[in-house]
């Protein structure tokens, strides 16, 4: 079902409106652009003892063959991948191990310390995503053009090394500068077909194999990988739809492989004592027991030998009720913020990400987002044994209020954009009832909730009355619209 051509006018007048009404820059000051633009011509590449280097200087790894891996039409490119095998050391009888080549693109190469662009780039923090249109967090000059890894292009990198046993275990680190070239622009659906049919390459091959090795090394540590079913806007030649997002295995595989730098990223910031980790506190006493009471209810098979981490991993969103039980998990997964240091690293409690159930930071894309360009100069610095650059550690204490309300807004823009297009969507369906799974029920008022429709993929508040019975969770309910209006009204059901 996609947005009608009645609808599709209010819809661009809204998505106008809610740019106005959340103050989203709509160009960049010219002397940030002009940056830009003279960096895109001519990077200033930092070297040791705050000179600039240039890409002639760079030591010269474009014969590695990486490629890319992101969504079809992604042209701000951050990362950039090369995989292979590596023999057992000779004599041994241990299983031989994987060698990921990583390629970050090199913000810092094209954005000046306390200049104009820098100074937006900390107002914007992230690249927002509008169905109509992207808002980068750097010019397209350099998000798209001279600073994104795209393909048979010679670009400055951060380049990781990231050496893995046959257990897909890290056993060693290094990352530098240096001057890389990407082979190939591959998307998911494409990577999942070559995959699935067994004609990839041995670099692509490898993806599968190391994700799935992380994927195990993911579950012995117990973290925390909610499939929770979630909304996604589509456009159709120029027209918008919503579907319920089924990420394909490619996708979790290469999410492996940042996973697995973030964390690399951590460990070298807390071995030098300088650095920022996204952090995210363990679920508070009780929430796991309200949890269980919460399986029972909705009939959820939970042995007491089972624990949370592992339970959550055996579940199908496209069951009802376990559809219901994973929203209700994602009460445990709030508080995420960030934890910077300089001279004593933070307790190994405050260190910890609960999800990943192991020290992390954001660090693999600094084209769309403020503090990975932070992260990778702290990380050059540490494996190269020296001290951070001074403008990174006058930066560190405003970062973490930085990127909360950059995340906000970011998170922000994101429900609000699917509101409008749900609005848009259902605009002429009022009045027209539909089968809904009830997902939520307020704990304080359980007669109003959340529901998800079928068809559709439209998420909803549900209300009954205040003398009605409470709302079934975990069930199939018809419900009726009662309010659809872009830019007005989110859409609202009552049972019926």
């Amino acid at each position: 079902m996609h947005v009608t051509d009645a609808a599709e006018a209010p819809l661009r007048v809204a998505l106008h409106e809610l740019r106005g009404k959340l103050e989203i820059p709509d160009h960049f000051p010219p002397t940030a652009q002009a940056e830009a633009e003279s960096a895109a011509r001519a990077p200033r590449i930092p070297a040791a003892n705050g000179a600039v280097a240039t890409e002639h200087t760079l030591e010269d790894a474009t014969d590695l063959p990486l490629f890319t891996l992101d969504p079809p039409g992604s042209l701000d490119l951050d990362q950039a991948m090369f995989l292979s095998r590596r023999p057992a050391p000779r004599g041994s009888k241990a299983r031989g191990g994987y060698r990921v080549h990583y390629a970050i693109a090199d913000a810092a190469s094209f954005v000046t310390p306390g200049g104009a662009l820098d100074a937006e780039a900390h107002q914007r923090v992230t690249t927002l995503y509008f169905p109509d249109e992207r808002v980068p967090l750097h010019p397209y000059v350099l998000s798209e053009g001279a600073a994104s890894l795209l393909p048979d292009r010679d670009r400055p990198a951060v380049l990781w090394q990231l050496d893995l046993d046959g257990d897909g275990a890290l056993t060693g680190v290094s990352v530098r500068r240096a001057l890389v070239r990407s082979r190939a622009k591959l998307d998911y659906p494409g990577v999942q077909r070559v995959l699935d049919d067994e004609t990839a390459e041995e670099p692509l091959a490898l993806l599968r194999e190391i994700g799935r090795l992380r994927e195990e090394r993911e579950v012995a540590r117990g973290a925390i990988s909610l499939n929770v079913p979630e909304q996604e806007i589509v456009e159709q030649n120029g027209r918008y739809t919503l579907e319920y997002r089924a990420p394909l295995p490619a996708y979790a595989w290469n999410a492996q492989i940042s996973l697995l730098t973030g964390m690399a990223a951590a460990e070298l910031m807390l071995a030098s004592g300088t650095g920022i980790l996204r952090t995210l506190p363990s679920a508070p006493d009780g929430s796991v027991a309200r949890l269980r009471l919460t399986a029972r209810a909705l009939g959820v098979d939970w042995p007491h030998h089972t624990s949370y981490a592992a339970l959550i991993r055996t579940l199908d969103p496209r069951r009802a009720t376990h559809a219901a039980f994973l929203q209700e998990c994602t009460a445990l997964l709030r508080g995420a913020g960030y934890t910077t240091f300089d001279g004593t690293p933070p307790a190994p409690s405050e260190a910890l990400h609960a999800a990943v159930a192991a020290p992390y930071t954001h660090a693999t894309a600094p084209l769309r987002r403020l503090v990975d360009r932070y992260s990778s100069e702290l990380c050059l610095a540490a494996s190269a044994g020296a001290a951070p650059p001074e403008w990174v550690r006058t930066a560190l204490p405003a970062l973490p209020r930085e990127m909360e309300l950059g995340t906000q807004r970011a998170n922000q823009v994101e429900r609000a954009c699917v509101d409008l297009v749900e609005a848009a969507l259902l605009r002429d369906r009022v009045g027209e009832i539909f089968e809904a799974l009830v997902v939520e029920i307020q704990e304080k008022d359980p007669t109003h909730g959340t529901v998800h429709l079928y068809d559709p993929a439209v998420i909803g508040t549900v209300e009954t009355t205040p003398e009605g019975p409470a709302l079934p969770l975990g069930h199939r309910i018809p419900v009726r619209l009662t309010e659809a209006e872009p830019g007005h009204h989110a859409v609202r059901f009552t049972p019926a």
